[in-house]
């Protein structure tokens, strides 16, 4: 758990009438809202719109062009960094660095030591005690497992780790640090989704000013009290998460264009009466009075409907019935198997997601469906009219820097005219010039519309997508869901997004423990299994195992040694039923909060009462972590 040795040092973040540039080009103007301590604020925008700029300028990397950023000098901030050194440092002890005080003060106590200078340890272990360095070891070890890091990668060092990896080891040293205030830019990409629950649960119980930039809305919903939208260059703050923020945006909207729409039929009725009476001397007055109206009428703007973004995956053109099969595969690399035995078959229709810890090999299964891996055993099965459309993790990457989308297409296509080229990369919003501009310059989201779109040119009629949702923003990612719901092919799934993952998959199956089953359950009951799953795994001594391995002592003897461990563990097991019942009661009571805090009239109405349900829920969130380390723990003890 997350220790927090420093209280709040701040009362709110204001802007005040605040401008923000990027080169040329204003972002955004008229800033007027406050921040409260204490919230958590997801900030919400199409790519471009100055998200990223509004980070620069809260940490003074980035001066208004017009305007006021009042904040108190003793604020502590936090945020990811966006490189991360190749250092020979163990990745525990650069997570560690996060928390400057604890790694200043451990420093001191190893230089102390060193020189043997007895006073001078003393100090340094006073100086620990006072801020909670003893176990900052342990926290992040802890930060580092929630985030995916396997106990033995943990002191490797870091330019062993592959960029993604790295940008983990970023998020955990900015989770370490004491702050008031922390920054988090799309936070949710490179993990999986297990990542993203744990991640999650952190961020709910962070104690100071949370401000994250993010595409995802489910784990918004589960994160954000309030939503600053930036649009048109102006910044609007909604109270509560992003569901929240969508009713009371169509709401808004409906009535800007009811207002509308009332005032341009009194602008009518005015100017008819105008054009009619002016030239009467018997009317002229009333006539004056009526341009004087029309013109100090306030002019409401009517709704500009946002220009959404659609595309489609192209029919295909043929649709076995069998797909593709794997028959008793094993699947893994060279001579280390990941997953045992896979018996799975794709048909027509099949609508897959998989699900699974991280490290435990869905992407290995995807590669072994797409034939990227040989079978280490058995085998594997595919129609000769399977048309496979695949998006990995690399395949962003792998794009051509110096070509444009054309040439990609191009070369996919060369006998294929320009036209129709062009206008294909057009249905995919890259038009005109656009689609000759290098991809060099192009943002992680057009690179990977671009992915898609080349994925799409060839009409699959399997598609094997592997995290396609990084780097898209939220129109682009609710496009995507549309289009592969509307797909009439088969869909092999793994994403960190569940939103996405409910939209368009029918079932799931989970990659766990070497293996890969249907998993019975939504993605509700997935995150239940996820926490109940044993920390500890099989060791490699009773993985090994021989099978037949001797029983010691007599079959009597056997039956009374099992009923006494079962006699142990029926109070254990008892523990455990009373604690998944009390855990269940507080989720009820924690969903009907969110419930009440999402509805805007609450915040009309009593302070006493808002402040009431906001202590209770930070309480049942306390309560409730506190019964899942019992409950961890119990089941630790029963698997021993």
């Amino acid at each position: 758990m997350r220790s927090r040795p420093f209280p709040l040092v701040f009362a709110m973040i204001s802007f005040r009438n605040l401008a923000l540039r990027r080169g040329s080009r204003t972002l955004l103007s008229r800033m007027d809202l406050t921040i409260q301590t204490g919230w958590s604020l997801g900030v919400i925008g199409r790519n471009g719109c100055g998200k990223s700029t509004l980070f620069a300028a809260l940490k003074g990397e980035l001066e208004p062009e017009v305007g006021d950023l009042d904040m108190p000098s003793k604020v502590r901030q936090a945020s990811v960094a966006q490189e991360t050194p190749a250092l020979p440092d163990p990745a525990i002890d650069y997570v560690l660095g996060g928390d400057i005080e604890v790694a200043a003060a451990l420093k001191a106590e190893s230089d102390a030591l060193d020189a043997g200078d007895l006073e001078a340890v003393a100090a340094a272990h006073l100086r620990i005690e006072e801020v909670n360095g003893y176990d900052a070891r342990a926290r992040a070890g802890r930060l580092m497992h929630g985030l995916g890091f396997a106990p033995e990668t943990h002191e490797q060092p870091v330019a062993s780790f592959s960029g993604g990896w790295r940008v983990r080891l970023n998020l955990a040293r900015a989770l370490m640090a004491p702050s008031d205030l922390l920054l988090l830019d799309e936070p949710t990409n490179h993990l999986d989704l297990d990542a993203v629950l744990w991640l999650e649960e952190w961020l709910r119980r962070y104690q100071g000013t949370l401000l994250i930039i993010s595409h995802d809305r489910e784990f918004l919903d589960g994160v954000i009290s309030h939503t600053l939208h930036l649009h048109d260059g102006t910044a609007k703050l909604y109270t509560g998460n992003y569901t929240a923020f969508e009713r009371q945006r169509a709401e808004h909207l409906r009535q800007q264009q009811i207002a509308h729409e009332r005032e341009q039929a009194e602008r009518a009725h005015l100017q008819s009466f105008i054009d009619r009476f002016k030239a009467k001397a018997s009317k002229a007055k009333q006539a004056q009075s009526r341009m004087k109206r029309l013109e100090k009428m306030a002019g409401t703007e009517a709704v500009r409907a946002e220009r959404s973004f659609s595309f489609s995956f192209p029919a295909p053109e043929r649709l076995p019935t069998s797909m593709l099969q794997l028959d008793h595969v094993d699947a893994g690399y060279g001579e280390h198997v990941v997953l045992r035995d896979i018996a799975f078959g794709l048909e027509a229709g099949d609508r897959i997601g998989l699900l699974g810890p991280n490290g435990a090999g869905k992407s290995t299964m995807v590669k072994s469906l797409v034939g990227e891996l040989a079978p280490l055993r058995g085998e594997r099965g595919i129609h000769k009219d399977t048309r496979v459309g695949y998006f990995a993790q690399h395949t962003v990457e792998s794009l051509h820097e110096g070509s444009s989308p054309f040439d990609h297409l191009q070369e996919k296509a060369p006998n294929t005219g320009a036209q129709v080229l062009r206008d294909y990369l057009g249905t995919w919003n890259f038009p005109a010039d656009r689609a000759f501009e290098p991809v060099d310059a192009f943002s992680g989201g057009e690179r990977a519309r671009l992915a898609l779109a080349l994925i799409a040119w060839d009409k699959p009629n399997l598609l094997l997508l592997d995290e396609p949702t990084n780097h898209l923003d939220l129109d682009m990612r609710e496009a995507l869901a549309d289009a592969l719901a509307a797909f009439d092919g088969a869909l092999v799934l793994v994403s960190h997004d569940r939103h996405l993952l409910g939209m368009v998959c029918d079932e799931f199956w989970r990659v766990a423990d070497g293996k890969v089953e249907p998993f019975d359950g939504d993605l509700d009951d997935y995150a239940k299994w996820l926490r109940s799953r044993a920390t500890t795994r099989k060791t490699a001594a009773v993985a090994s195992a021989p099978a037949d391995a001797p029983v010691q002592g007599s079959a009597k003897e056997r039956r009374k040694q099992s009923a006494e461990e079962r006699e142990k563990e029926k109070p254990l097991r008892a523990r455990v039923k009373k604690i998944e019942s009390l855990i269940e009661s507080m989720d009820k009571e924690l969903v009907a909060i969110e419930v009440k805090l999402a509805d805007p009239a609450v915040y009309e109405g009593s302070t006493a009462e808002l402040m009431k349900l906001g202590q209770r829920q930070a309480q049942l969130r306390e309560e409730k972590e506190t019964l899942e380390l019992e409950w961890l723990g119990i089941l630790e003890q029963i698997e021993a």
